[in-house]
């Protein structure tokens, strides 16, 4: 029996995603009362409206996100984003370097960085020493011909300043990128399919997703 494996967080009304960026405003935009003047007795429908930033949740990176010339959401190939081989990549470090991937063939794949970093989600800490990839480690992925990368944490790369090595390596190279994943820990190291298809929104970079795998 396939197992199906959830590795996104629930987008929440008033949730902090990244300091400094505002938290999704989730409402009606037709409440169920307000529906009952529209629609025949006993019919009622909800249509919610949401207003936010395209960075919050567990959210995918397209090129456009940091090229003005990249590929936007609508123009990522579903093949970056769907029914990919992937596997998961295990660390405790803060600055992880291309020996992180040493014996682990990413050619082709959805590269899972799993650091734990998620059971600080919606807490002070989560914002605090995050870990991230460093520029030599994205070389690598990039080099050996990665298809996707994702992490279970706030950045993929460190923000100590505003430098972002491996979002313009990874993006310029057309490699999607996922941040804030959770669940890692439930995926075996290799041997499962990975999808991540955010909404196919032309003139946006980055997008809220359902990321999963098929274990």
């Amino acid at each position: 029996m396939k197992r199906l494996i959830d590795l996104s967080h629930t987008v929440e009304h008033g949730m902090i995603t990244y300091r400094g960026l505002p938290a999704p405003i989730v409402c009606d935009f037709l409440s169920r009362e307000a529906s009952k003047q529209k629609y025949a007795e006993g019919t009622t429908f909800h249509m919610g409206k949401i207003e936010m930033i395209s960075n919050t949740g567990t959210y995918v990176d397209a090129p456009f996100h940091r090229y003005a010339d990249g590929k936007d959401l609508s123009e990522l190939p579903l093949e970056s984003l769907a029914d990919l081989e992937g596997v998961v990549v295990h660390t405790r470090s803060v600055a992880n370097g291309p020996e992180l991937f040493a014996g682990v063939d990413v050619t082709g794949k959805a590269v899972l960085i799993h650091t734990g970093w998620a059971q600080h989600w919606r807490t002070d800490r989560y914002f605090e020493g995050h870990p991230y990839l460093t520029e030599a480690a994205a070389a690598r992925l990039k080099d050996r011909g990665a298809r996707f990368v994702g992490i279970d944490s706030l950045n993929i790369d460190g923000t100590e300043t505003g430098a972002r090595p491996v979002h313009s390596l990874l993006l310029g190279a057309g490699i999607p990128i996922c941040e804030h994943m959770c669940s890692l820990e439930q995926l075996p190291d290799s041997g499962f399919r990975f999808h991540a298809a955010p909404v196919k929104v032309k003139g946006f970079g980055t997008f809220p997703v359902r990321a999963y795998a098929v274990v």
